[in-house]
């Protein structure tokens, strides 16, 4: 592709980076298309066999082509990676339009970001680049949640035995199923400088937004743009208490469930009893026992779906 990607009537410059693994809609010819329809003919493009690969390609089109508008095609893992290159090397006017090509989206999903190519596009060219929180986990950040503990195993052996490439989600409800008797750790965890859980601890979720692995809505109070992430511990042992959890969650009464204890937080940190896995937007990440979190308010800029809502984050009403 070339490297002129301003249009006559819109003067942002876009830069394309594209998962080779992940598809959606027609594919990259249908993307081609929509991103000419929506006059960018012909913008710097980069295209990468794997997310961890990207944040170089981000740093040639950042400093090399001058964009400030990044598309990234991918899932949230592919999301997750530019918002760190981002935020790392101090990109601050650099917009991010997500093309949810993924397996989960959840990012999109709880963004109200179509899952549909042409309508991914419009919105990440044309919509409304708006600020949300990022959340921090030794020094790793994420938009959708981060973990420890069982949500971690499941993603874990969800990617290492290739069951999300194979089943889409269903592969993270056969790799749960592997991981639904892990016997719980011991967990200290501290809440804005206060001591505030000590107890077992299955699962330790920090999310900033409602509706997570699965499409549960863990989380129905929370929102990516109220300065706080939302953490949930789960103390289920068995399977059946497993399901119970699950079952509530489907009806989006998880925080109801004598399982799980959920609280607000602008940071925390959580100690454990042994070493365990841990997870940021669905990347695994090596074992350890002692987890730093904190919130970054209005920490990215991505593009959203247009409002008239005169109370939404911008404090504005759109045309």
């Amino acid at each position: 592709m070339g490297t002129d990607s301003t249009s006559s009537d819109n003067q942002i410059r876009v830069g394309v980076i594209i998962n080779e693994g992940k598809e959606l809609g027609g594919g990259l010819e249908e993307l081609r298309s929509a991103l000419a329809d929506a006059g960018h003919p012909d913008p710097p493009w980069c295209e990468v066999s794997k997310s961890k690969k990207a944040p170089k390609k981000i740093r040639k089109l950042v400093e090399k082509h001058g964009i400030d508008r990044l598309l990234m095609w991918g899932g949230d893992g592919t999301v997750r990676r530019a918002i760190n290159t981002i935020i790392s090397e101090g990109y601050g006017d650099v917009s991010i339009g997500i093309l949810p090509a993924g397996t989960a989206n959840l990012l999109a999903n709880n963004l109200d970001i179509p899952i549909d190519l042409r309508g991914a596009v419009d919105v990440a060219v044309h919509g409304d680049p708006r600020p949300i929180d990022v959340g921090e986990m030794n020094g790793t950040y994420f938009a959708v949640m981060a973990g420890t503990g069982f949500d971690a195993m499941m993603i874990r052996d969800a990617d290492d035995g290739e069951l999300k490439e194979r089943f889409g989600r269903a592969g993270y409800v056969v790799a749960g199923m592997r991981n639904r008797d892990v016997s719980p750790a011991h967990a200290v965890i501290e809440v804005d400088g206060t001591p505030w859980y000590t107890g077992d601890a299955s699962c330790v979720i920090v999310a900033n937004v409602g509706t997570i692995l699965g499409g549960l809505q863990a989380f129905p109070d929370a929102s990516p743009t109220d300065g706080r992430l939302d953490v949930g511990v789960v103390s289920a042992r068995s399977s059946t208490e497993w399901m119970r959890l699950l079952a509530s969650a489907a009806v989006k009464r998880a925080h109801r469930s004598p399982l799980t204890k959920m609280v607000t937080a602008e940071k925390l940190t959580v100690t454990l009893d042994r070493s365990l896995p841990w997870e940021v937007d669905g990347g695994d990440r090596d074992r350890t026992d002692v987890f730093e979190v904190r919130c970054l308010p209005k920490a990215i800029q991505i593009c959203q779906p247009w409002t008239t809502d005169p109370t939404a984050d911008t404090g504005e009403t759109s045309q």
